[in-house]
């Protein structure tokens, strides 16, 4: 039986325009009213998606919960007190920062824990993120010290081409070490470097423990490869109909349906209810 949810959000759980259909919504209510954890995994910061949360009845709940930052942040939905959080060393985030401010395409997001900020607005970018419902400030001031008594969670970088984006992780890699990274991609548009060994996976784990939940006992959904990690620990990982190739390779099962369709409601009417 399977008591534990994760899933993405962008392109996964969300249709295009970035809303929360009434039947995903619906169903999620179901399970959780079934006692199934539903334990949204996004790479988005937790103050983006609180009015979805609201429509699943999950929003300031006690004993419900969220992932942020790609596993960066667990928190308990009641009040969004954090659990755990898995900050990047500075110099490591401003190594990765300082690369990208060389590159004029590159628009930098530097989260923290609580608040997103942006150096290098683009247009469609800044489009793609108001369509989800997140608040940013613009970074006009490059000077990275300026985040030394932060909590940094991520860095990324939205890049127009999928060579673009090879190539910064390429030159990132290269200079910041592999190893100090955990590297993905994201919504077609984004390369997202967070900490090492911090991922949706680990942080599923993590979570998974401490509920008491084994991981045959979870259900992982997804469609990039920032999902990728969740679903390689998960019992049951899946893959929506417009998953890349990968990961639908990882996947047990592949939703007939596409995000725009309503898959996570096939997902929880064929497995949970």
């Amino acid at each position: 039986m399977y008591k534990l949810i994760v899933c993405d959000l962008d392109e996964t759980l969300m249709k295009d325009d970035g809303s929360l259909s009434s039947k995903n919504a619906e169903a999620i209510q179901a399970a959780t009213n079934a006692g199934i954890y539903f334990v949204v995994n996004s790479g988005r910061g937790y103050s983006s998606f609180q009015k979805d949360l609201e429509k699943m009845n999950l929003r300031d709940k006690p004993n419900q919960y969220s992932i942020s930052y790609n596993g960066g942040l667990i928190l308990e939905n009641k009040n969004n007190r954090p659990i755990t959080v898995n900050a990047m060393p500075f110099n490591t985030a401003k190594e990765v920062f300082e690369i990208g401010k060389n590159n004029q395409n590159a628009s930098i997001h530097i989260n923290t824990q609580n608040k997103l900020y942006i150096y290098n607005p683009v247009p469609e970018d800044i489009a793609y993120q108001k369509s989800r419902g997140v608040i940013f400030s613009e970074l006009k001031n490059d000077d990275f010290n300026q985040f030394r008594d932060m909590n940094i969670m991520k860095v990324i970088m939205a890049l127009p081409t999928v060579e673009e984006r090879q190539n910064m992780k390429k030159m990132v890699e290269k200079k910041v070490g592999s190893s100090n990274l955990s590297i993905s991609f994201s919504s077609g548009r984004y390369v997202e470097f967070n900490p090492a060994k911090i991922d949706k996976g680990s942080a599923t784990l993590e979570l998974a423990e401490t509920l008491g939940i084994h991981p045959n006992e979870i259900i992982a959904v997804g469609d990039n490869s920032n999902d990728q990690s969740m679903l390689d620990v998960a019992g049951l990982p899946i893959s929506v109909a417009n998953g890349i190739d990968s990961v639908k390779k990882t996947a047990k099962y592949i939703t007939t349906a596409d995000n725009n369709h309503d898959a996570l409601a096939e997902i929880i009417n064929k497995f949970i209810l």
